[in-house]
């Protein structure tokens, strides 16, 4: 019995609590790696005229849709789980641009002249949706000049 008490006082009785901690540590590692994750998918593009989309907005709550509009082209790069999904149109092939304003935010499409789907971008500022279509009547305009 002697044996018996002193291998009882060397277990710590108190191993429940530690896998509790244990599970919290775990948890706080893994939540942290995908905020880490999501913030890194959805770092903003290079360059001078790049449009995020709102975060409150259908389809943009964990990954905003942006929109990037060069002197050549406009695309809209959507981030995923796994992977992008990027749309890009040249700027010669853009015949019309519509704005729906909503209450808050603005929906942005952007038609092809070859009659494909056009570019849908959900959830701009009303602000945002106005400059981006100046931007693309700026550059088409200056594309048209040098032709």
């Amino acid at each position: 019995m002697d044996a018996l008490s002193q291998v009882a006082e060397a277990v710590p009785a108190d191993t429940g609590s530690n896998w509790a901690i244990w599970a919290a540590v775990i948890a706080i590692v893994v939540l942290a790696l995908v905020v880490f994750y999501i913030r890194w998918k959805t770092k903003r593009l290079p360059g001078e005229y790049v449009y995020q989309a709102s975060r409150l907005t259908r389809g943009n709550r964990l990954f905003p849709a942006q929109v990037q509009i060069s002197s050549s082209s406009v695309t809209m790069l959507q981030p995923q789980w796994v992977g992008k999904l990027e749309e890009s149109v040249h700027i010669a092939h853009i015949a019309s641009i519509k704005i729906d304003t909503n209450m808050v935010f603005s929906d942005v499409l952007i038609e092809t002249t070859g009659g494909h789907n056009p570019l849908v971008c959900h959830g701009h500022t009303k602000s945002d949706a106005v400059k981006m279509k100046q931007v693309i009547e700026k550059f088409q305009s200056d594309y048209y000049k040098k032709a």
